[in-house]
């Protein structure tokens, strides 16, 4: 055996110690991709591991403190009643979308839990649960019949439109250039003023929408079930219509805009915003009001906004004489420093006047922290 046999022999065992020792090393595993950013929908989604679902979580705490009616026979001057409301809300959103051959199937969920003042006033509860696929919505969702719900930052006083969260199910049919059409079937039970038997039918809802670059407008009206618990008494149709625009500003400032509504209705005075006053009287006649509403919101720099909207309602209440009419106007300057996180004023006035025999003056104030994310 000559030297170079040697030298061969050596290198070959060499390597085969060397590969042996390698292989019993721990080998690094590829890296998992745990969470995928999501951009199909916007900020903020990623992908649920292991689906295509993307999903968005988000929330929101608000905490104001308001000081109570002051004005004359306002809450100030009763004993029983509290002259201001401290109030803090926390918020979880959760919104998850995924793409099928028949659509977008979507779920939105709304929780939140609330403190007011008194001790006993703390609760939790559902704000809104919706499936939406293609162009079908089911759950607890926002009317349809619903579009301005004002401008300002809290709305200390209450202003006369629908704002309603319901149960429902819905359909909606888009044809392009941002014209949509929806009709919906909503519990009845959530437009009920009065004292009612029990329900036979929901409330038929349908709208016709317009979103383009300057802004959009909606049409809508609705058919509600009067059926009043005396069963001597015949029950009837009401109804409610109304339509709403609101048209960008840009003249002004990025993100500023006005709007108008306005809404009549017959035997559905819950959709004027207000269950004050029935429905219907002991004959079985139906109630009948109006109201209109307006509101501007200006961005006045970056991080200020000023807004300020308002409603003048009129009722003609059935089985009596009686007239009323209520106004409110609102107002608010708001100061968001940081995304997200906003402060901000609010002053409200408004006054109810019950054919003459009554007149109520209400002045409130508040001042809200919130943040989003």
């Amino acid at each position: 055996m000559n030297l170079k046999s040697l030298m061969l022999g050596a290198a070959t065992a060499a390597a085969a110690a060397t590969g042996a020792q390698a292989a019993d090393l721990p080998v690094a595993p590829e890296p998992v991709d745990y969470v995928r950013v999501c951009d199909a929908y916007g900020a903020r989604f990623f992908y649920i591991p292991g689906t295509e679902t993307c999903l968005r979580v988000g929330g929101r705490v608000r905490v104001q403190y308001v000081a109570n009616n002051f004005a004359d026979n306002g809450n100030w001057s009763k004993r029983e009643d509290n002259g201001y409301d401290f109030f803090a809300r926390g918020y979880l959103y959760l919104d998850s979308r995924t793409n099928t051959e028949f659509g977008l199937l979507r779920t939105y969920t709304e929780i939140y839990g609330t403190n007011q003042t008194s001790k006993d006033s703390e609760a939790f509860s559902l704000g809104k649960a919706y499936v939406q696929w293609g162009g079908l919505t089911f759950g607890h969702a926002t009317s349809f019949f619903d579009y301005f719900t004002g401008q300002t930052f809290i709305g200390v006083v209450d202003r006369n439109w629908s704002d309603t969260t319901v149960n429902l199910a819905a359909y909606t049919a888009a044809f392009g250039n941002g014209f949509s059409a929806t009709v919906s079937v909503e519990d009845a039970t959530f437009r009920e003023s009065g004292d009612y038997a029990g329900t036979r039918y929901p409330d038929l809802v349908a709208n016709l929408r317009v979103d383009q670059a300057w802004g959009n407008a909606q049409v809508m009206a609705a058919l509600h079930d009067v059926r009043p618990k005396e069963a001597a008494v015949d029950g009837s149709v009401g109804f409610a219509i109304g339509g709403g625009v609101t048209i960008d500003l840009p003249m002004l400032a990025s993100g500023s805009n006005v709007a108008f509504q306005a809404t009549y209705v017959d035997g559905a005075l819950a959709y004027l915003g207000t269950t004050d006053y029935s429905d219907y009287a002991d004959n079985g006649n139906t109630s009948t009001g109006y109201s209109l509403a307006a509101g501007l919101y200006h961005q006045a720099t970056d991080t200020i906004g000023l807004a300020l909207d308002g409603t003048y309602m009129d009722l003609d209440l059935a089985g009596s004489e009686a007239d009323v009419t209520r106004y409110a106007i609102d107002g608010s300057v708001q100061w968001a420093p940081i995304s997200g996180f906003a402060l901000g004023v609010d002053v409200g006035y408004a006054n109810t006047d019950v054919d003459g025999s009554a007149d109520q003056d209400e002045i409130l104030a508040g001042f809200r922290v919130q943040r989003t994310f």
